[in-house]
């Protein structure tokens, strides 16, 4: 089964130096999942600073920078990944460094038979 594990942390929790050791860490965990068949993908993201949200009411187009909501965790990036069950996504989760500083969200993927296939 594919999941999406969502990483949540505040950007400011980091320093440098523990913002490098975590990308280092988290590249050592992909290159585990892919060895074991289980990477899908995965990518910190850029900062909230650089979100732009795109609502669409009555037929208007609204775009806002930053992100939709106010909140003291920010959406910093995510793994794809496939296990078997919800238990193995959370091992897996519990060894994304962010966990001791933020959250993972899992949420399962729900597979539509008629998106294109990855190439």
């Amino acid at each position: 089964m594919k999941y999406i594990l969502l990483v949540y942390i505040d950007e400011t929790a980091w320093t440098e130096n523990e913002r490098e050791q975590c990308f280092k860490e988290s590249v050592h965990l992909t290159q585990e999942l892919n060895a074991n068949g289980q990477y899908l993908g995965a990518s910190p993201l850029q900062s909230v600073a650089k979100a732009t949200s795109v609502r669409m009411r009555d037929g208007k187009r609204m775009v806002t920078d930053g992100p939709f909501a106010e909140t003291r965790e920010q959406l910093g990036g995510y793994f794809l990944i496939d296990a078997t069950n919800l238990e193995e996504a959370i091992a897996i989760a519990e060894r994304i460094p962010s966990v001791h500083k933020g959250t993972v969200e899992i949420r399962p993927i729900l597979e539509l038979s008629d998106l294109p296939s990855d190439k």
